[in-house]
């Protein structure tokens, strides 16, 4: 990861958050100790792990100590230390201007696959606890993921109860999938450390990949001003495997292939604006997805193709996405933006619904408190309104298995894909007898900012 000549501010107390900021309120320091400590999932995951930590302005460079991880604490005996790439880094962040901290970055490399290891992040002299993490498998072996559609608002009250639950569900998850839309003001320090403290240790040993939101971008996105948050790129370390030549898709439209399932992150508010972004994003996933030995695929994004709300449309995303995922039989979308729950085969160009059991399957969701009405869509095989979800996948060979739950924990869908020989999907339909959560309406709700 190359940071930018931008960056960080402070990590911030925690009594009073909200998502409605001022440029009044006071950030404090960044501390001495390691914080908002993330694992994210590289290009290699069977034999890399990217870890990412911010400690105070003038550190000393960071290091990170490393073991296979044993039984008991005689690892300590056997640990390797690796030097971080650090950078003093100054941000104008929405508070207040000229905050600095230290970003540091290391991407391990030459892991052994299937491998527990154990790992903590310093300076030498200030370090974190040890933290755990397992690298990915053989393509075909079975792993569970966690998609979770915008947090966005009321972060650390609202949205840590989902993340939590999720993970209460399946502790042993590879990694979590977030479609955009972390938080709600794109270069506001405090909402990324309610990112960071919702999650807390969970961020540090169970990776991430996350795709930006409009909310990660300061307004507007629809031209070449778009503004990618400044914390995005030095807080976060994903893949460089996107658009050659493309600065502005760095670490924002990428792939990952883990154990059989090709993971595609798409940069969508890319797709409204500059058209040489737009043309070099549909030219590089027209690429990957023509050349790709994975069994499944999987594309995030934040807008969806087909809006679950009564008052919003993406057609300029899906022309751009559609053909080449029609094309190449993509088999499951995962996007956010619209605040309410849908999951259905692909619509027609009429927004019908397909009974093509080989049908891309289309799911919109929600995990943070921010809701939209939702629409009495004909597409969707289930929908959901005012309801908070997280969502499980599990991929073994050929066979994809599906469950979102609502926020305290109640199985609310679930579906199953499985292949044949020759790669064509039968859908299998797997609702619990859970009443659906689902009021026609069309007043958004007003908490936070409605813009899109």
């Amino acid at each position: 990861m190359k940071f930018p000549l931008i960056a960080a501010v402070s990590w911030l107390t925690l009594a009073s958050v909200t998502s409605a900021q001022t440029a009044a309120e006071p950030l404090a320091a960044a501390t001495a100790q390691p914080e908002r400590i993330i694992l994210n999932l590289t290009a290699d995951p069977q034999h890399e792990m990217a870890i990412t930590w911010r400690q105070a302005a003038g550190s000393a460079p960071g290091k990170v100590q490393f073991a296979v991880s044993e039984a008991g604490p005689d690892f300590v005996n056997r640990t390797r230390e690796v030097d971080a790439r650090s950078e003093n880094l100054t941000l104008d962040v929405q508070e207040q201007t000229g905050f600095q901290a230290t970003y540091n970055s290391v991407v391990l490399k030459g892991l052994m696959p299937s491998t527990r290891y154990v790992y903590r992040v310093g300076d030498g002299t200030h370090w974190s606890e040890w933290f755990q993490f397992s690298t990915a498998g053989k393509s075909g072996e079975k792993f569970s993921f966690i998609y979770l559609g915008d947090a966005q608002n009321n972060v650390w009250e609202h949205w840590s109860r989902v993340l939590r639950e999720a993970l209460r569900e399946d502790g042993k998850a590879a990694f979590m999938l977030h479609a955009g839309d972390l938080i709600n003001r794109h270069s506001a320090d405090k909402e990324w450390g309610e990112w960071f403290a919702a999650g807390g240790f969970i961020h540090a040993q169970t990776p991430s990949i996350m795709t930006p939101g409009n909310h990660e971008y300061g307004r507007p996105i629809d031209d070449t001003g778009a503004r990618l948050s400044p914390q995005w790129r030095p807080q976060y370390t994903l893949p460089e495997n996107g658009p050659e030549g493309r600065a502005k898709l760095k670490e924002t439209a990428f792939y990952v292939d883990y154990q059989g399932v090709r993971l595609i992150s798409v940069d969508a508010p890319l797709l409204h604006g500059d058209e040489a972004e737009r043309a070099a994003q549909v030219a590089w996933l027209d690429k990957i997805l023509a050349n790709n030995p994975n069994r499944w695929t999987v594309i995030s994004l934040h807008f969806p193709l087909y809006s679950s709300e009564p008052d919003r449309d993406n057609p300029r995303v899906r022309d751009a996405l559609k053909p080449l995922i029609d094309k190449y039989k993509v088999d499951l979308l995962l996007q956010g933006h619209d605040h309410g729950y849908a999951r259905g085969a692909a619509p027609t160009p009429k927004g019908e619904a397909r009974p093509d059991a080989d049908a891309t399957v289309y799911v919109v969701s929600v995990a943070g408190p921010k809701m939209y009405s939702v629409s009495d869509l004909s597409w969707a095989d289930r929908k959901a309104s005012r309801t908070q979800l997280f969502q499980h996948l599990t991929v073994e060979g050929d066979r994809l298995t599906y469950k979102a739950y609502t926020a305290n924990g109640v199985l609310y869908d679930a579906f199953a894909l499985q292949k044949d020989a020759k790669g064509r999907k039968t859908r299998i339909e797997m609702k619990p007898a859970t009443p659906e959560l689902w009021t026609p309406g069309k007043k958004k709700n007003t908490n936070g900012d409605l813009a899109q």
